[in-house]
C-alpha cells in the first residue's frame, strides 16, 4: 500500500516543458540539476520533483524554492509511482522526464523543442543525448568531466560539450525525453508493474510502439552530462527482465535492437521489424523460461 502523498502546485504560467525529476536522498545531484535547468535554459519550464523520503534535507530545500512543484512520500515509493504522481500536477503541453542526477548543458531545451515544430504531430518519443563518464549505451558520448559533484570540472564541459561528435540517433528510451501529454495519458504512464522501476524505460517505449508512435529519434545537439545512475546503484532491483518478458513476449534487447534500432544513425520514423527463425526461437525459450520462473515463484 501506498504512503500518504502530499502534493503542492505553487507555479503558474506559461512553460515549454513540465520537468519531472524524481529524487531519493540526492539533494546535492538534485541541487545541481535544477541549477543547470535554470541558467542553461533557453525558455522557462515547470519544476515537478517527487521527493522520495527527503531524508537530507530535499523536502526542506524544496520548500524554500519558490518555482518548484512538488510531490512528497514518506517512504521511496521508486520511479514509476513518483512519475504518475507528478503527472498530475502537470501544466504545459509537454512532459519532460530527467534523472536527478544529470547536467544540462546550454540550448539543450531549445534543441528539443525546434525538433518538436518540426515533427508537426503527438506521436513521437524524442531525447537528450548524454554524455556520461563511461558510455552505458552506443546513444552516449563517452567523456569525463568528472564521476561525482565533488571533481565535477563545470567549465571544461562548457567548453567543449558542443565540439564533441555525435549524430541524431535511433532509439530513443531514457531520460531525458519528451512526450506529449496526451501520449503519455494514452499509454498510461510508467507501468507499477516494474516499480521501483527496473525495465519501465522500455516498457513504456513498447507501449508507445502499440500506440502507434514511430518516431523514436535521439537529438544529437540537445546535450546533458550524466554522473551515472547515483540513486540506482542504492535500490533493491526488481525483476523487470522478465516481467518484461512476460508482459510482451519478447527480450527487451529485442525491442532495442529490432524495433527501435538503438544507437544506429537516425534515418526517418522506424518500421514494423521483420524476425528471422532464430530470433523467434531465442524468444520463444526466453517466453517459456519467464513463464517457468513466474510459476516457481
Amino acid at each position: 500500500m501506498l504512503p500518504e502523498i502530499i502534493k503542492e502546485k505553487r507555479t503558474a504560467g506559461d512553460f515549454v516543458f513540465s520537468i519531472i525529476i524524481p529524487s531519493w536522498n540526492n539533494l546535492p545531484y538534485l541541487k545541481l540539476c535544477i541549477e543547470s535547468i535554470r541558467k542553461n535554459s533557453s525558455f522557462k519550464h515547470q519544476f515537478i520533483i517527487h521527493i522520495n523520503e527527503g531524508k537530507d534535507g530535499t523536502l526542506e530545500w524544496v520548500k524554500q524554492q519558490p518555482d518548484i512543484d512538488y510531490t512528497f512520500s514518506k517512504e521511496n515509493i521508486g520511479v514509476c509511482y513518483a512519475l504518475n504522481i507528478a503527472r498530475s500536477l502537470l501544466s504545459a503541453e509537454y512532459l519532460l522526464y530527467i534523472n536527478d542526477d544529470m547536467y544540462v548543458c546550454p540550448q539543450w531545451d531549445s534543441f528539443l523543442l525546434d525538433e518538436i515544430k518540426t515533427i508537426g504531430h503527438k506521436l513521437f518519443f524524442i531525447s537528450a543525448t548524454a554524455i556520461e563518464p563511461k558510455a552505458q549505451s552506443s546513444c552516449s558520448i563517452e567523456k569525463s568531466y568528472g564521476t561525482s559533484i565533488e571533481n565535477f570540472d563545470e567549465q571544461k564541459l562548457l567548453t567543449e560539450y558542443a565540439s564533441l561528435p555525435m549524430k541524431d540517433w535511433q532509439g530513443a528510451t531514457w531520460p531525458p525525453n519528451v512526450v506529449h501529454k496526451d501520449i503519455w495519458d494514452l499509454v498510461g504512464g510508467y507501468s507499477i508493474e516494474f516499480s521501483p522501476g527496473m525495465y519501465s524505460d522500455p516498457d513504456f517505449s513498447m507501449k508507445l510502439w502499440q500506440t502507434g508512435v514511430r518516431l523514436f529519434k535521439g537529438i544529437g545537439k540537445s546535450r546533458v552530462y550524466h554522473f551515472g545512475s547515483v540513486s540506482v546503484k542504492r535500490v533493491k532491483k526488481n525483476k523487470g527482465y522478465y516481467t518484461f518478458i512476460s508482459k510482451w513476449g519478447i527480450t527487451s534487447s529485442t525491442l532495442s535492437k529490432y524495433f527501435l534500432r538503438r544507437g544506429e544513425i537516425y534515418d526517418g520514423p522506424l518500421k514494423e521489424p521483420s524476425f528471422d527463425y532464430y530470433l523467434k526461437l531465442k524468444n520463444l525459450f526466453k517466453r517459456i523460461g519467464a513463464a517457468c520462473r513466474k510459476q516457481s515463484i
